[in-house]
């Protein structure tokens, strides 16, 4: 029994796993939960550093206190935040990590070392965390990384369950070629690219894994229209077409590639170009559709030609009219009945065709509204017209909204929101906002947080 109740404990804290306050406070329940906790904390330090100085330094505090005593004492004396730095830890947090971010390694060296020998650093940092004791799993390789990681002894072993990675394109010969050594059985991989000076040769670390499942290609923001570079990427992809359930590109792809991608899970896609010789494309495993900036008329087909399975669908910064905003709208209740959380722009025109929506999809948990005058200034958005509907329509499953807006609703129609939701699910609200004229109904939510009727709100 007490097996099973550490097991079931266990499962729940992994839950958490994203929210550093609540672990830390769990942390001092006992010696059992400490020891649960720890490892949960450390797989992935680097997410919770926020790009905040302090951050990087406590971070680093415990890092140093497993160095070579000799090497520690000489940082302690030229620099005044590792004066007071741990005693080495009871528990080894460095072999609980499985992610390696080298990304982050080199922001916490040049901004806490600056005018330092930094290489040299780096050097005992990067034996510290490879050896034959730690195992991991993620890889984060940063811009105009020049250092071979895979000569280090114990590397093979170390990087033997590697299942991530994320590099730039620009990596030198001799790194890429340690990484096709080490990376043989990652099955995600992101790659950024850059306007010049890209590896060609990047293709050896495509087509060495058996099988990829995730591929992110993210370009940088001022990458050229279309580089050769840019096919042959996409061709490599070929011998992974179906195993990929899981596609990322942030610019118009240069080939048909994702057609050949027949069994994708989801799709992220970020392109303001046209995209009409793609429009038959079927994914009828799709689960989840991200797009910014993408047409209306090619989202409306990607969906309309999925058979049900899509639950997650966020669509954001393409302005349409009131025509497109309806097609693309009718997709989404004709072919999304299993839809749990929907992102999406609505205009007023079109307030009927929200309100079927809201009936079709009966597993709507999460509503994401963008208002149309948060494109156009001069529109004057209906919203008790839209509240009402909200109300009156909305799935008993569906409790979290979130509103962005130019200019906020008046007091009024917030209290007929509320007023309307009682007896429900208590409501998760977040807002965001152009304009804001007073604090008044942040004072109104929080009268209705108080009679049970909003749980939770927060404005961004």
């Amino acid at each position: 029994m007490s097996k099973l109740n550490r097991d079931i404990i266990y499962l729940i804290l992994q839950e958490l796993q994203d929210d550093k306050k609540s672990l830390y406070s769990c942390l001092s329940v006992n010696k059992t939960w400490c020891e649960m906790i720890i490892p949960i904390l450390w797989n992935n330090p680097w997410k919770y550093l926020n790009l905040k100085i302090e951050n990087y330094k406590l971070l680093f505090n415990v890092i140093i206190s497993y160095l070579p005593n000799n090497f520690r004492n000489i940082l302690n004396q030229k620099f005044n935040f590792l004066k007071d730095s741990y005693q080495k830890p009871l528990f080894n947090y460095i072999n609980f990590c499985r992610h390696l971010n080298l990304n982050e390694i080199n922001k916490v060296l040049y901004s806490l070392f600056e005018g330092y020998e930094i290489s040299t650093i780096k050097n005992e940092i990067l034996n510290l965390f490879i050896n034959e004791n730690t195992k991991f799993t993620h890889l984060y390789i940063p811009y105009q990384f020049d250092y071979q990681i895979n000569l280090i002894p114990g590397s093979e072993k170390c990087f033997s369950e590697l299942k991530y990675l994320s590099c730039n394109v620009n990596i030198s010969d001799n790194v890429l070629t340690g990484l096709v050594e080490i990376c043989k059985s990652i099955k995600e991989l992101e790659l950024f690219i850059e306007i010049q000076n890209n590896n060609y040769g990047i293709v050896k670390l495509i087509e060495t894994p058996k099988k990829l499942i995730d591929v992110r290609l993210l370009f940088g923001a001022c990458s050229e229209k279309y580089s050769p570079l840019y096919e042959i990427l996409e061709k490599s992809l070929i011998k992974h077409a179906n195993h990929i359930q899981h596609f990322k590109i942030t610019k118009q792809p240069s080939t048909t590639i994702l057609s050949s991608f027949v069994n994708l899970k989801s799709l992220e896609l970020f392109d303001d170009i046209s995209w009409e010789y793609l429009d038959d494309l079927s994914f009828p495993l799709l689960q989840n559709l991200k797009a910014r900036s993408v047409p209306i008329k090619f989202l409306t087909n990607i969906i309309g030609n999925t058979i049900g399975n899509l639950s997650e669908i966020k669509i954001d910064h393409i302005s349409h009219n009131e025509i497109g905003n309806k097609m693309i709208i009718q997709a989404i209740y004709k072919n999304c009945p299993n839809l749990k959380y929907l992102k999406l722009l609505f205009k007023n025109s079109n307030i009927l065709e929200l309100e079927k929506l809201l009936i079709k999809c009966q597993y709507l948990c999460g509503l994401f509204i963008i208002f149309e005058d948060v494109w156009d200034a001069n529109v004057t958005v209906d919203y008790d017209h839209v509240f009402e509907i909200l109300t009156k329509s909305s799935p008993i499953s569906l409790f979290k909204f979130k509103f962005h807006y130019n200019i906020e609703p008046k007091l009024e129609s917030f209290k007929l929101l509320f007023d309307n939701w009682k007896d429900r699910h208590p409501m998760l609200l977040q807002t965001v906002q152009y304009r804001r004229y007073g604090n008044s109904h942040f004072d109104l939510i929080e009268s209705y947080k108080a009679k049970g009727i909003v749980e939770k709100y927060e404005n961004k």
